[in-house]
């Protein structure tokens, strides 16, 4: 159990940390599951949006932790590497992105926008991290700088506008 079948990664609904690493599920979708996972965070943003900085601030590095866990041990039973059916790191990425983000649909979705250009483009130091770094840190690793960046420009905007 937890093998790639013909290419597929087999989800075993009895693991938690394949509940976690797979975004609930979100990473088994055919096209665009680092997409889909970022979209499971707009949810989970909403119910943390109303938090304090500082709480906002340990519920993320909670999150990390658990999701360090999960993922390593997920992408161990996958075979190694950083699979794209392992989407937890989108949801982080996108949360640190939304951090101290102002309220608004607007602001979530330029977030959602924003973090995935990072997430896939890659461009410098989130490449070199992500070839880098093994193991879950490697896998949750370049989508916090990801997220760190897009960060940076709502933070930007949000400011001059």
């Amino acid at each position: 159990m937890g093998a790639p079948t013909a290419g597929r990664p087999v989800f075993d609904w009895r693991r938690p940390h394949h509940w976690l690493a797979f975004g609930f599920g979100a990473g088994l979708a055919p096209l665009a599951p680092g997409t889909l996972g970022t979209l499971v965070a707009v949810p989970l943003y909403l119910l943390l949006q109303g938090l304090s900085p500082g709480a906002y601030l340990l519920v993320l590095v909670g999150l990390f932790l658990i999701g360090l866990w999960a993922c390593d041990k997920t992408a161990r039973e996958l075979g190694g590497g950083d699979p794209s059916a392992i989407v937890w790191d989108e949801i982080l990425g996108y949360l640190v992105t939304m951090a101290l983000a102002p309220p608004g649909w607007t602001w979530i979705l330029l977030g959602l926008i924003l973090f995935r250009f990072f997430d896939i483009l890659k461009p410098w130091p989130i490449g070199p991290l992500d070839r880098w770094v093994k193991g879950g840190l490697g896998i949750l690793l370049d989508d916090l700088v990801a997220g760190a960046m897009a960060w940076v420009l709502i933070q930007a905007l949000h400011h001059w506008l």
